[in-house]
């Protein structure tokens, strides 16, 4: 699914985050050390190489809502973006730090040229975070902000299953539509 705000480009894929050759930068939804661990940031670890953890280390800790970049190294990618989500229930207001989370990732992106920036759903694997709301959240904040970056142009979020995909899709869908008086 895409849609179009003049000429920035939103879509939606199921996939691998870590195959997305035609991206300039991946975000890594990471843990507070910024290393390697389960889910999407030991994919993306896995993916890049020695090298990332090496980078990563002296931009540890970050708080929640905290976005650093470093190179892509063995990625298709030229960066990845680092984000630590909330985690639902314990880091609140949870929705703001998850919005924080993508504005920032958009920020950091937009401050270094990065012109596509794919995202996987931060926040809601072993964070916990229901994904119908966090899907709210993040498409909600990317609408908002994407527009209004100076170099990106194209945001993907790629996620991990079909359900996950349906789940945003349907969510986007009802942001598109008109609001009723």
């Amino acid at each position: 699914m895409r849609v179009q705000q003049g000429d920035f480009t939103l879509e939606i894929v199921q996939g691998d985050i870590t195959r997305q050759p035609d991206m300039e930068a991946i975000v890594n939804a990471a843990n507070a050390q910024l290393m390697p661990g389960g889910g999407v940031a030991g994919a993306i670890h896995r993916a890049a190489g020695p090298e990332l953890a090496e980078a990563c280390r002296p931009l540890a800790p970050i708080r929640p809502g905290q976005a650093v970049i470093t190179p892509g190294f063995r990625l298709p990618n030229r960066y990845v973006v680092h984000v630590l989500g909330p985690v639902y229930g314990r880091d609140v207001p949870s929705d703001q730090i998850l919005a924080e989370a993508y504005r920032n990732a958009l920020k950091v992106a937009d401050a270094r040229g990065v012109r596509s920036v794919a995202f996987p759903a931060i926040s809601t694997g072993v964070f916990g975070y229901p994904l119908e709301e966090a899907a709210q959240v993040a498409l909600r904040t990317v609408l908002e902000e994407g527009p209004r970056c100076k170099h990106v142009r194209h945001v993907r979020f790629v996620l991990f299953d079909e359900r996950a995909r349906a789940v945003h899709e349907e969510v986007l869908t009802r942001l598109q539509q008109p609001e009723e008086s």
